[in-house]
């Protein structure tokens, strides 16, 4: 983990799917200084799922001091981060749920970290990714 980058930690119910678009989310980034993501997904025993503590232990690897940008795929995943959050204590301070589209986002977010944005230049990237249009 570089020190002063932001962290991300990728949200999922699935840990297939979490680990697949952290390691999509790094090759994109490319280069030697890519921002540290960790995967989250699942529950401890495998399952589909989320869980508070995979959630602690990911942010906490990452927290390099910058702050942690976490990125959700769907609605629990995003509760269980809101009552970290609202807990307190539990997630590494300056830790942030940044509403954006879980792989665009998810990349978006790494590319930004990776090039050194604070923050909120890491939220904001990954929220633009709504917009990305397919057609």
């Amino acid at each position: 983990m570089s020190a002063g980058q932001v962290g991300i930690v990728l949200v999922s119910h699935s840990a297939g799917v979490a680990a697949a678009v952290a390691e999509l989310a790094r090759g994109l980034a490319g280069g030697g200084g890519t921002a540290p993501v960790r995967p989250a997904g699942g529950t401890p025993d495998g399952g589909l799922g989320t869980s508070a503590e995979l959630i602690t232990e990911a942010a906490r690897a990452v927290d390099g001091g910058a702050g942690v940008a976490l990125l959700a795929d769907l609605g629990s995943a995003v509760l269980t981060v809101k009552a970290l959050l609202a807990e307190g204590g539990e997630l590494p301070e300056g830790s942030r749920l940044v509403d954006a589209p879980f792989v665009e986002g998810a990349v978006a977010a790494v590319v930004t970290a990776s090039a050194g944005g604070d923050l909120d230049e890491v939220a904001a990237a990954a929220s633009e990714a709504y917009t990305y249009r397919k057609e």
